[in-house]
């Protein structure tokens, strides 16, 4: 089974860092045609577009697969039940993107006033980012129908085609001269809803002659589900994006704060690597992980799961930690400045996946309001720890803050399991690859700041990360062979 789950996560992987690449290719762009503060207008959207796709999408995603495995489970005609399932839950979500638009077109004024100075002058960029948000929603059950049947390579197929389109608009409209318009930047947002808009029309084609339509009383079933995940989605969103907010409000106007806003974005860019793991890694196992597996077999299966998990993103923590100058290239020099926060960002991506694995077990068993549980202890971390810290170091502050709250989500996911649904972690192991990579990195840091050469440096890195390696493939006695065959027959 787990090998089941190891294919999945490689064949959205390396699709998805196919489709990432493309569109991470925006960051060095835009850092080097923008300046701090007006990357800080494209940071700032970008973060609050996911609060609310949260908010819109009404935790319906999680919905979908549990409820699809529990219509396989009851038999009879799973195919009308899946169809009446898919679409109650794609109409619902379309009818909410569309109340959300005209609200955004009938205050777009009032919503610029609220968003900062940056945006009065140009109302009118809400209202494109508002269009994103539409077709982006409108697609999004299409998309989860797509990773419930196992259609990986379509599924990613089409969100490569959607950041092809983007990025090539996006350079087009550079060569134009049209972001040194007075419209400047709100072209960076005209590019993403084409590209969103042609997304749409492409998944139409998979959706099977289903049309948008409620089942009132299945909905009522859904939403039953569904509301604590979205109640905990908001919290879990907002704390995974309010840093950029707290940044835009709590940094003194002396500070320039759309400008550390910038900085603060780019540099999270720059954790590409690792979020592009915890993605394919969230993309592959949440379908797989509520299905209907027998409880003997998810608790066995959950727990080695969070231990290679461990193991991968720990190794990918070293590997940018230790070469961050490097890959501080990525972005435009005026950006560099902020590289040292880069692994307090990339320790933070860590934590989101272990507590993504601690979550499994309560949507699995339909105790979804314990999500609730969790977000908001990470939500009131980052509140507490963000206004304490971001006035007095800036973006640094904010990682911290992030890191703190993704800390204190673990800590509440842990505990609840213990209490409610022991599974066998193997935290000795888990806490002994931790402990290993963070010596190594310290001693990297160490051995930096001593050495006389680049070459040297560079030298004992990459022997630091080799022997991190050799240590895992030891300590767990992998086939090194037998994997490089697994991962050759992915794609059989």
């Amino acid at each position: 089974m787990l090998e089941k789950l190891a294919k999945q996560t490689a064949v959205y992987g390396i699709s998805t860092i196919v489709v990432r690449f493309l569109s991470y290719l925006l960051t060095p762009y835009y850092t080097r045609i923008f300046e701090q503060g007006t990357y800080g207008i494209v940071t700032d959207i970008y973060a609050l577009i996911p609060l609310v796709l949260t908010l819109l999408t009404m935790g319906m995603e999680s919905s979908y697969f549990r409820f699809s495995a529990k219509a396989e489970a009851a038999g009879g005609d799973v195919d009308a039940a899946k169809r009446r399932l898919f679409a109650t839950t794609w109409g619902a979500t379309s009818f909410a993107a569309l109340l959300f638009l005209g609200a955004v077109v009938l205050f777009r004024n009032e919503l610029s006033e609220a968003m900062g100075a940056a945006y009065v002058a140009h109302p009118e960029y809400v209202v494109w980012v508002g269009g994103v948000i539409l077709f982006d929603v409108w697609a999004c059950i299409p998309f989860s129908r797509l990773r419930e049947q196992g259609k990986a390579l379509t599924f990613v197929g089409f969100k490569a085609l959607s950041v092809l389109l983007n990025v090539a608009l996006a350079f087009v409209f550079g060569m134009m001269g049209l972001f040194a318009t007075d419209f400047g930047v709100g072209w960076v947002f005209v590019a993403n809803l084409v590209a969103s808009a042609a997304t749409w029309l492409l998944i139409l084609s998979t959706v099977d002659g289903v049309v948008p339509k409620i089942d009132r009383r299945l909905l009522w079933q859904i939403f039953a589900y569904s509301l604590p995940l979205l109640i905990g989605g908001l919290a879990g969103t907002a704390n995974e994006f309010i840093d950029r907010q707290l940044i835009k409000y709590l940094v003194p106007m002396t500070g320039d704060p759309m400008a550390q806003l910038g900085v603060y974005g780019a540099i999270t860019k720059i954790a590409v690597v690792m979020m592009l793991f915890y993605q394919m890694y969230r993309l592959a196992a949440e379908p797989f992980f509520l299905s209907n597996f027998k409880k003997s077999e998810f608790v066995e299966m959950n727990a080695a799961a969070l231990k290679y998990y461990v193991m991968a993103s720990m190794l990918i923590f070293l590997g940018i930690a230790l070469f961050r100058d490097l890959f501080a290239l990525i972005v435009g020099r005026d950006f560099r400045e902020g590289i040292f926060i880069l692994p307090v960002v990339l320790g933070a991506n860590v934590l989101a996946g272990v507590w993504l694995n601690l979550s499994f077990w309560y949507k699995r068993e339909e105790r979804t309001s314990l999500a609730i549980v969790v977000t908001g202890t990470g939500l009131v971390a980052t509140l507490l720890f963000g206004c304490w810290l971001i006035p007095l170091w800036g973006y640094y502050g904010a990682a911290w803050a992030r890191l703190v709250s993704e800390l204190a989500m673990v800590a509440v996911s842990w505990w609840l399991n213990r209490r409610f649904f022991p599974t066998p972690y193997a935290w000795g192991r888990i806490g002994e690859y931790v402990v290993v990579a963070l010596g190594l990195f310290f001693l990297g840091e160490w051995i930096a700041e001593r050495a006389g050469s680049v070459v040297l440096r560079y030298g004992v890195n990459m022997a630091l990360f080799v022997g991190y390696s050799l240590y895992l493939i030891h300590r767990e006695r992998i086939d090194v062979k037998a994997l490089i065959r697994s991962a050759v027959s992915v794609g059989r």
